[in-house]
């Protein structure tokens, strides 16, 4: 018999009272299990792009064609007027202080959300996102290819991309989920700030960026998987849930085409080809990457783990006109 059905329960009489229908079934098999299959695609997507863009030459030969070496000095900070504001904002998200205070965030809003839990999470999630960034840099290789515009100095993947990634991703772990939409278009543009400023620093590759956003969403999928317990926003709200929706909608394209005709064209003016494209690329992969993450959880929870739930509660009153047994 299919959950959900409706079946009489205790002994059959006349004039007993018509079957009740079972309790919909709230379990975090399913989306968990998505979750896992998601974190699992992010790795081996951190993979390929470590392997395409690290180990072969047309990837290490884009990666220079986007980001190419500067003629003096050899480093690989951009000719550009943006560099200023790049090295301020990469000096300000790089401050402990202001790292803790946002930490300290995400705790406060689990704590009045009633996902403490998920908020500790979430802050572990940030601080595994910058040791597994380091310690991958460290590990890995970058081969010397014999390409003119690259080095043997792997920087794949960015830290500074993975923590603020992570640090978006841990504030959709203690937010409701109407709160987390609203959240996703000025986070996801914070998250492509600090990837170009990066870029136009000098500090890393496109590549680097873009691997950074994908070990941050690998180990969100991993954090969120044992935590997304229960349904949260599905089927409430009904028609105001649906305008509701409408408007988001209407105001994250309101932002896009407000970048596309206002944002674009000033970076056009100020930077390089290469730079731009690669702008624009980590831009979109962020964007992409965290509406992915939003519309995966849009109705998930994150709280307590179920099964602990269920052994805190008790099982559901006996109703004594259906023979004193007891669903759950």
């Amino acid at each position: 018999m299919s959950l959900g059905s409706s079946y009489h329960i205790g002994r059959s009489a006349a004039g007993a009272q018509p079957a009740r229908p079972l309790p919909p079934l709230r379990v975090a098999a399913p989306l968990g299990r998505l979750l896992l299959g998601a974190a699992l695609g992010h790795l081996l997507a951190l993979c390929l792009t470590y392997v395409v863009f690290v180990r072969t030459y047309p990837g290490q030969w884009l990666d220079g064609l986007l980001l190419p070496r500067a003629e003096r000095g050899g480093g690989y900070e951009q000719q550009t007027v943006l560099v200023g504001p790049a090295r301020t904002v990469l000096a300000t998200f790089g401050s402990p202080t202001l790292l803790a205070a946002l930490l300290g965030a995400v705790l406060v809003v689990g704590l009045l959300c009633r996902r403490l839990l998920a908020g500790l999470v979430g802050v572990g999630m940030v601080l595994c996102a910058v040791l597994v960034a380091g310690a991958v840099k460290s590990a890995l290789a970058r081969p010397d290819l014999q390409i003119q515009s690259s080095s043997t100095h792997n920087s794949f993947p960015s830290g500074h991309v993975a923590a603020a990634t992570a640090l978006l991703l841990a504030f959709m772990l203690v937010l409701p989920g109407w709160a987390r939409r609203w959240l996703a278009v000025p986070g996801a543009a914070g998250v492509s700030v600090i990837a170009s400023a990066t870029m136009v620093a000098g500090w890393h590759r496109f590549s680097d960026a873009l691997g950074g956003v994908l070990l941050a969403v690998a180990l969100f999928c991993l954090a969120a998987a044992p935590l997304a317990n229960r349904r949260g926003d599905a089927g409430r709200g009904g028609a105001n849930t649906t305008w509701r929706r409408l408007v988001e909608g209407a105001l994250a394209l309101a932002v896009l085409l407000w970048a596309l005709l206002v944002v674009v064209p000033g970076l056009a003016a100020s930077v390089q080809g290469g730079l731009l494209v690669a702008i624009v690329a980590a831009t979109g992969s962020t964007m992409l990457a965290v509406g992915a993450v939003v519309f995966l959880v849009r109705t998930a929870d994150f709280d307590v783990p179920t099964r602990l739930r269920h052994h805190k509660q008790p099982h559901p009153a006996t109703d004594s006109r259906d023979g004193g047994a007891a669903w759950g």
